[in-house]
């Protein structure tokens, strides 16, 4: 019985060998790669908008005007005002001021050479003794005082003009005077910051600009737009000017002085540091490019800043929305829809119960 069951294994054992070999042999299975999910869009959900393109980079194209802007070759008047406090303030030089000064210069003039000739001692060799004249004293204290409230009525709306706090959408500039060099920085556009040094003079040569004037790093401020400069100082006092904007504001360490203006004319516009800081007090060059808001805006994103009036993404929105009083989330309706049913069906034996008892 032994010997039976020895050959029955051994048989088995023959046949599966064989049976393995006959059996072709199982591909290989290719390597998985992963693909991402198809996006599913639920019924009546708003597909998320394409991203916007980015906006072109900031190239900037103007030219310094030697005319405009800056000091030009046997200049002698107060140079072109681009601000409407400039014009202003031009106007009261050239009509009020001036005519003031040279009617005055040629009454004081006209009185001495009179009063020179006249009473000279060849021809009044006996002096008079005249002391007093009520009429003479009345016009001699009365014309000042018109001549000075003539002077004062334009000059008070001017400097109320100056001062004249900006609105809430005006551009911030921070200027910080430091030994010696600017500091400026954009509060409402993203608080970046940046450094302005004069140029050498054979840069300045290379870029077309004037020495002593040109500088690495221009403020850039849009035309047509309220601008609020907050002048300050890390050191000692400085000051801030620009003669074509009429703008002129110290830099007080531990304190924050305000000027505005608004740009009428888009261009390079120079100035210095115009008060004495120390040694190298000369070299404080002050460059601001005025451009169109467009390029403005270009230009701040090109420093990494944002714009203020930059609408939100469609998420953010969504988020920071506020709720419409009255109104019920679509969920809320569903779930509320669903529950109808299953409550009345819960309450359907209930009232049979009640019948049948």
């Amino acid at each position: 019985m032994k010997l039976v069951k020895s050959l029955f294994l051994a048989f088995s054992l023959v046949g599966a060998a064989v049976a393995a070999q006959a059996a072709p042999a199982a591909p290989t299975a290719a390597p998985s790669v992963a693909t991402a999910p198809a996006p599913v869009i639920e019924p009546g959900a708003v597909p998320a908008p394409a991203p916007s393109p980015a906006p072109p980079a900031f190239v900037s194209t103007a030219r310094p005007d030697p005319h405009i802007g800056q000091p030009s070759p046997g200049g002698y008047t107060l140079p072109v005002q681009v601000t409407p406090n400039g014009r202003r303030a031009l106007w009261m030089h050239n009509y009020v001021l001036m005519p003031v000064i040279v009617f005055t210069s040629l009454l004081v003039l006209g009185l001495l050479a009179w009063v020179a000739i006249r009473y000279r001692a060849s021809v009044n060799p006996t002096p008079g003794k005249t002391t007093h004249n009520t009429l003479i004293e009345v016009i001699w204290t009365l014309v000042p005082v018109l001549i000075l409230v003539a002077i004062a009525i334009p000059s008070i709306g001017l400097l109320a003009a100056q001062f004249k706090t900006p609105p809430k959408d005006a551009v911030t500039l921070k200027v910080i005077g430091n030994q010696w060099y600017w500091n400026y920085q954009y509060p409402d556009h993203g608080d970046f910051e940046l450094t302005s040094n004069m140029l050498p003079d054979a840069e300045a040569k290379k870029r077309g600009e004037p020495r002593l004037l040109a500088v690495d790093e221009r403020v850039v401020l849009p035309v047509g737009v309220p601008i609020r400069v907050l002048v300050t100082s890390n050191d000692v006092i400085h000051s801030w000017a620009l003669p074509a904007f009429w703008a002129k504001m110290d830099a007080v360490p531990g304190r924050i002085n305000e000027l505005s203006f608004t740009i009428e004319r888009p261009g390079i516009y120079y100035g210095q540091c115009s008060e004495l800081c120390g040694a190298r007090h000369g070299f404080m060059p002050i460059a601001v490019e005025a451009v169109s808001p467009a390029q403005f805006a270009r230009w701040v994103a090109s420093k990494g800043g944002t714009m203020p009036s930059a609408a939100p993404a469609p998420a953010a929105a969504a988020e920071v929305a506020p709720a419409v009083e009255g109104a019920v989330p679509e969920t809320a309706n569903a779930t509320e829809a669903a529950e109808e049913p299953a409550a009345n069906a819960t309450d359907a034996p209930a009232a049979a119960n009640t019948t049948e008892g």
